[in-house]
C-alpha cells in the first residue's frame, strides 16, 4: 500500500518535469519533499534538514535553483492546468478565480515589499495595512471526490509592486488589474477556445479587465450599486447623418432600481456556500460602458436579510446565463480565499526568505504548485487508502469529507520512508517489504483503584 501512494505521489511531481532541466527536477524534488515535511516555519534549508539533505549536499545549490534558474513559473503552471482540464468532463466551462493576497513579510534587502491593504483585517471604516508582499493568482475551482465544498488549485502567480517601490528602483509600475488582465488573458490562450466562467471581486471589475476580453471568457463579478448603465443604441435610420451612436438612453441605477418598489423582487433557489437558499433579486440587461463598452451584461441585484448591507450587485459579461448560475458562480470565489489560508497556515506560503528577484518570484508560486500537486494527487485514488485514514476523533464524528490538513498529514506519512536522492532505491525497498498491516501490542491497561489511607502513607 504504501509502495503505490509514493509512486503515486511521485508520478504526479514527474507532470512539472517538462518545465524544468535534469538536474532542476532533481532539486525540486528535493525542495518539495523538504517543504511538505516541514513542521513550523518553512526554509529552504529547513527543507534539507527534515529530508536528511543538508549533509550530503551544499546548500547553494538549491538556493540557485530558484535565484539562477531556467525555469519559469508560468510553465509549470501550464502543465498542472492540462492535468486539471483532462479532470473535467467535455464540454464543461472552466471555473477560474482571479483574487490577490497579502503575505508579511521584513527585511531591508528582500525584493518587493511594499506597504499594502490586508482585506482581511480591514474593514469598511478602518483600513489595516500590512508591510510584505502581495500576490495576484489564478485559481481554477473544480470538485473533488473527497470534499463537498469546491477546491480552487493556484496555477497563475504574479507579484504587485506598488507605485513608491517602482520609483524608487526605476522600474514601470503596473496595477493589480493589468496583473490580473495578463494571467487572464494567458489563461485564455491556454483554454483553446474552451470557455472560462471567471469570478472576481469589485477590484477586478473595472475596463481594465473587462474591455475588450477574449470573447471566451465570461465574467461573473460584483458591481458598484451606483454605476451608471444605459440601454443599447437605438436602431439607426435610413440616411441618418451623423456618428453612430454608441449608448442609449440611461437607465436607473442599481441601488435606485433596487429601492423601486413598483418592480417587485422575484425569487430563485440557488447552492450558495454549501446550502441550498431562497434568493430575493431583480435584473436588467443594460451596458456598463465604463467597463464592458457597448457589449450587453446582465445585472442581477440580490437582497440580502441579514447584515449592515442591504443588497449585493452582480454582474455578468453573459446575458444568456441564468440567475441561479451568476448567483453560484460568483459565490464559488469563496474557495481560493480558503486556498489562501491553507497556504499560509500549513504550507508556509510567505515564510520564505527568499531576497533577490528571481528567487522571490519564484519561490512563493512553487509552494503554490505544491499545493495543486498535492491535491490532484490525493484526489487520484490517495484518498481512499489506509494511509489517507484521519486520525480517530470520537468527539468529532460529525466530520464530512477532507481538509487540506488531512492531504498534508498523509503526504508526510507517504514521504517519510523516501530517500529524496534516491528515490528508486525508495521504492525498491517499499516493494520488498512484507505485506500486511503493522499491528502494534496495545499497551496493557490497568484498573484505577481510589487512594486508600494505607496507600498515601507508602506514597508519602
Amino acid at each position: 500500500m504504501a509502495y503505490g501512494v509514493l509512486r503515486t505521489l511521485l508520478g504526479w511531481m514527474e507532470v512539472i518535469r517538462p518545465a524544468l532541466t535534469r538536474p532542476g527536477f532533481r532539486n525540486a524534488l528535493v525542495v518539495f519533499a523538504g517543504w511538505v515535511q516541514t513542521q513550523g516555519t518553512h526554509a529552504i534549508t529547513q527543507a534539507l534538514v527534515v529530508t536528511d539533505v543538508a549533509r550530503r549536499r551544499h546548500h547553494e545549490r538549491f538556493h540557485r535553483f530558484f535565484s539562477r534558474g531556467t525555469w519559469s513559473p508560468d510553465a509549470i503552471g501550464h502543465l498542472l492546468f492540462a492535468c486539471i482540464v483532462r479532470l473535467l468532463e467535455p464540454g464543461v466551462p472552466i471555473q477560474a478565480v482571479v483574487d490577490d493576497t497579502v503575505t508579511p513579510k521584513k527585511g531591508r534587502h528582500v525584493f518587493g515589499l511594499g506597504s499594502h491593504v490586508d482585506a482581511v483585517r480591514s474593514t469598511r471604516k478602518v483600513r489595516v495595512f500590512c508591510f510584505g508582499h502581495m500576490w495576484v493568482v489564478v485559481s481554477i475551482v473544480v470538485r473533488l471526490p473527497f470534499s463537498s465544498r469546491p477546491w480552487a488549485l493556484p496555477i497563475l502567480f504574479r507579484l504587485y509592486r506598488n507605485q513608491k517601490d517602482c520609483l524608487a528602483k526605476g522600474h514601470p509600475y503596473r496595477k493589480k488589474t493589468e496583473l490580473a488582465r495578463e494571467l487572464i488573458d494567458l489563461l485564455a490562450q491556454w483554454s483553446d477556445e474552451r470557455r472560462i466562467h471567471l469570478a472576481a471581486d469589485c477590484l477586478y471589475c473595472n475596463d481594465t479587465v473587462m474591455r475588450n476580453l477574449s470573447p471566451t471568457v465570461i465574467v461573473f463579478g460584483a458591481m458598484r450599486p451606483d454605476a451608471v448603465l444605459t440601454a443599447p443604441p437605438p436602431t439607426r435610420k435610413p440616411r441618418e447623418r451623423g456618428r453612430r451612436r454608441l449608448r442609449g438612453q440611461v437607465l436607473p441605477k442599481p441601488e435606485v432600481l433596487a429601492r423601486d418598489e413598483r418592480q417587485p423582487w422575484k425569487r430563485c433557489r440557488a447552492e450558495l456556500y454549501g446550502k441550498r437558499r431562497t434568493v430575493h433579486y431583480k435584473t436588467l440587461d443594460a451596458q456598463w460602458y465604463r467597463a464592458c463598452g457597448t457589449r450587453i451584461v446582465r445585472v442581477v441585484i440580490a437582497g440580502l436579510e441579514h447584515g449592515v448591507v442591504p443588497f449585493r450587485v452582480f454582474v455578468c459579461t453573459d446575458p444568456s446565463q441564468a440567475i441561479p448560475t451568476i448567483l453560484e458562480t460568483y459565490a464559488g470565489r469563496w474557495a481560493t480565499e480558503v486556498c489562501f489560508r491553507d497556504l499560509k497556515q500549513l504550507l508556509g506560503f510567505g515564510d520564505s526568505s527568499a531576497r533577490k528577484r528571481a528567487a522571490v518570484e519564484r519561490t512563493a508560486p512553487f509552494v503554490g504548485h505544491i499545493y495543486t500537486v498535492l491535491v490532484l494527487w490525493f484526489a487520484d485514488n490517495t484518498w481512499k487508502t489506509a494511509a489517507a485514514a484521519p486520525p480517530v476523533r470520537p468527539w468529532y464524528r460529525h466530520k464530512r469529507g477532507q481538509s487540506f490538513a488531512d492531504v498534508l498529514r498523509t503526504a508526510q506519512r507517504t514521504l517519510a520512508d523516501l530517500d529524496v536522492l534516491d528515490p528508486a532505491r525508495s521504492l525498491d525497498n517499499l516493494r520488498n517489504a512484507p505485506s500486511g498491516p503493522r499491528v502494534q501490542a496495545s499497551p496493557r491497561r490497568q484498573r484505577l483503584r481510589p487512594m486508600t489511607t494505607r496507600r498515601r502513607k507508602r506514597a508519602a
